[in-house]
C-alpha cells in the first residue's frame, strides 16, 4: 500500500510507502492520507498521529515523480479550475484542518512536495539524516500549497525565503531554527516520536486538541486581544468537560488521572 496505517495504542502511525522511489509522491498518497486521516479524525481512540517515511525508502519522502512526463503538466486553463474543488482532499488540506496534534518523523530526505508537507505538521522529530529541499524554483514553478509561507510560521521571512530559492536545510540547522523540534541519531527516530506522540496522547485529547486549534487559529488574527477573546470560549467549554474534573482531582489525590475525552 502507498500509504500504510497502523493504530498502537492511541497514537496512529502513517507511513508513506514507495521505497522504490525514495518514498516519491504521487495522487495515491493524497488518497491515501484522506482516507486514513478521516478514519482517525472520527476514531476517538487515536489521540495522536506520527507520520515519517517508509525506512526502506531511504526518505520522508523524494517529492513529485519527476519521471513521470505527466508531473507539473496542466491540460488546460478550464480543468485547473474545475479540479480546485478537489484540492480539498489534498495532503495539505487534510493535514492542515486535522483537528488531533500531528507529528512528523523525519528520517530523511524531504524534497519538493514531501518537504511541504512537514510543514504541515504540528511537531518535528528530525533524523540526523533529514534534510529538506524546496527545488521548485530550479525546475521553472515554485513551492505551491503556500509551501514558503507555511515554512515562514515556522522558521521566519529569511529563512523560508533561502529554502523557497533552493539552498537545502540540514538536520542539525533544521533543529537550530526551529524547525524541528527534536534532533536524535536515526536509530533512535520512531522510539523519540512514538514517545513523544505517547506523551500527547496521554494527554486530555479535547484539551490537546483545542490548544493546537488555539495556537493555528490564532496566528490568523491580526491581533493578540481577539486571540485572547476567543480563548476564552475554548477554556469555558472546556471547563465543562468531564477531563476537566478529572484532571484536578488527580492532581489533589496524586494519582494518574484517567481521561477520556468527555
Amino acid at each position: 500500500m502507498p500509504v500504510s496505517y497502523v493504530k498502537r495504542d492511541h497514537v496512529g502511525i502513517v507511513t508513506l510507502s514507495r521505497p522504490g522511489a525514495r518514498n516519491a509522491w504521487g495522487p495515491d498518497f493524497n488518497e491515501g492520507l484522506a482516507r486514513h486521516f478521516a478514519a482517525m479524525e472520527d476514531d476517538d481512540d487515536v489521540r495522536c498521529v506520527v507520520l515519517t517515511g517508509d525506512e526502506q525508502g531511504g526518505a520522508f519522502s523524494a517529492g513529485a515523480n519527476l519521471k513521470d512526463p505527466k508531473t507539473h503538466t496542466m491540460a488546460s486553463a478550464a480543468d485547473f479550475i474545475k479540479s480546485i474543488p478537489k484540492r480539498r482532499e489534498r495532503a495539505f488540506e487534510v493535514l492542515g484542518n486535522f483537528p488531533k496534534p500531528v507529528i512528523g518523523a523525519v528520517n530523511g530526505y524531504a524534497v519538493g512536495i514531501g518537504c511541504i508537507v512537514t510543514f504541515c505538521c504540528d511537531l518535528l522529530v528530525a533524523s540526523d539524516r533529514a534534510e529538506w529541499r524546496l527545488p521548485q524554483v530550479a525546475l521553472g514553478i515554485l513551492p505551491a500549497y503556500g509551501g514558503a509561507v507555511r515554512l515562514a510560521r515556522w522558521v521566519g521571512r529569511g529563512h523560508a525565503m533561502r529554502m523557497a530559492l533552493g539552498l537545502p536545510l540540514g538536520a542539525e540547522e533544521a533543529y537550530r531554527i526551529g524547525l524541528a523540534q527534536w534532533l536524535v541519531p536515526h536509530a533512535k527516530l520512531m522510539d523519540t516520536a512514538l514517545g513523544v506522540a505517547a506523551h500527547v496522547a496521554s494527554l486530555p485529547p479535547l484539551a490537546a486538541r483545542l490548544a493546537k486549534e488555539s495556537l493555528l487559529r490564532g496566528l490568523d488574527i491580526p491581533n493578540v486581544a481577539d486571540a485572547a477573546l476567543v480563548d476564552l470560549y475554548r477554556f469555558a467549554t472546556l471547563e465543562l468537560t468531564e477531563d476537566k474534573a478529572e484532571g484536578h482531582a488527580a492532581w489533589r489525590e496524586k494519582r494518574k488521572p484517567a481521561f477520556r475525552g468527555r
